[in-house]
């Protein structure tokens, strides 16, 4: 094979390898909700056993060193904001958890805040892995006000207009001039954000069509039967894929920033 041609290739499989070890939790995720569909968990609810796997999960990563202390913070944060965001949403008839379980509050299982975790952890392990960084990043106050209007709307969009589409047009000016760098074997590359954002928020679609197919939740309209989840939840991944970014990046900024303070 000629150089012109391996040289990518390898990188492409390096590539690959990165990516993958980034989705180590949120294959552990899916391949649980597949596995504990098809048989039944002595003494335990479904719901209960895919929680405690998933702990024992994370537990393992953070004690094999695959997981650092930051990125398990950075988890149990987006635990936190997805479980706030699924009771709300359970509550107001978005979807439901239809089976029993132990472990369930508000009607939303506890394994549920996981679900967002995991976009968390990726987000954390590709940016380690790939020694990611951004150029032309907004002012930190503007972000995090986009942030939260954006994690707002999530709720309000019940009760008043949707700004969804006005949020998305904000973020394709605020983020225009906003490119990730990352690196493969010494090797940087860099690409748009807002096209990282829609392509992580079309393959979390993907993965969302696999969990309701073996019942992690359901939508109303497959309360009967599954069909494919509406492709307008990509919009609701890619706005919800920025909140990540956007806490990551800055956390990532905050920690640069001590350590360079921290450096004589």
């Amino acid at each position: 094979m000629k150089r012109s041609v391996r040289k990518p290739l390898v990188q492409l499989l390096h590539f690959g390898c990165h990516q993958a070890m980034s989705c180590i939790f949120p294959v552990a995720i899916f391949g649980t909700l597949a596995l504990s569909n098809l048989f039944d968990f002595p003494f335990l609810h479904r719901y209960d056993a895919i929680l405690l796997i998933l702990l024992i999960v994370q537990l393992m990563m953070y004690r094999s060193g695959l997981e650092t202390t930051d990125e398990l913070k950075v988890i149990g944060v987006f635990h936190l904001i997805g479980l706030l965001l699924e009771m709300y949403k359970v509550h107001m008839g978005s979807w439901s958890y239809p089976e029993p379980g132990w472990t369930k509050l508000f009607g939303v299982p506890l394994y549920s805040g996981f679900m967002y975790a995991s976009v968390a952890s990726y987000m954390c392990q590709v940016w380690r892995r790939l020694k990611m960084d951004m150029t032309g990043w907004p002012g930190p106050a503007f972000v995090w006000m986009l942030g939260g209007a954006i994690y707002l709307n999530f709720f309000t969009h019940h009760f008043i207009p949707d700004f969804r589409w006005w949020l998305k047009a904000l973020v394709l000016a605020v983020f225009w001039k906003t490119w990730i760098l990352y690196r493969v074997r010494g090797v940087t590359y860099r690409m748009p954000l807002t096209l990282a954002f829609f392509l992580v928020g079309f393959f979390i679609w993907l993965a969302e069509n696999i969990a309701t197919f073996f019942n992690a939740w359901q939508y109303p309209n497959q309360n009967q039967t599954w069909h494919w989840v509406s492709f307008g939840k990509i919009s609701s991944w890619f706005l919800l894929i920025i909140i990540s970014v956007i806490i990551v990046a800055q956390l990532k900024h905050v920690k640069a920033g001590r350590a360079r303070r921290v450096v004589p």
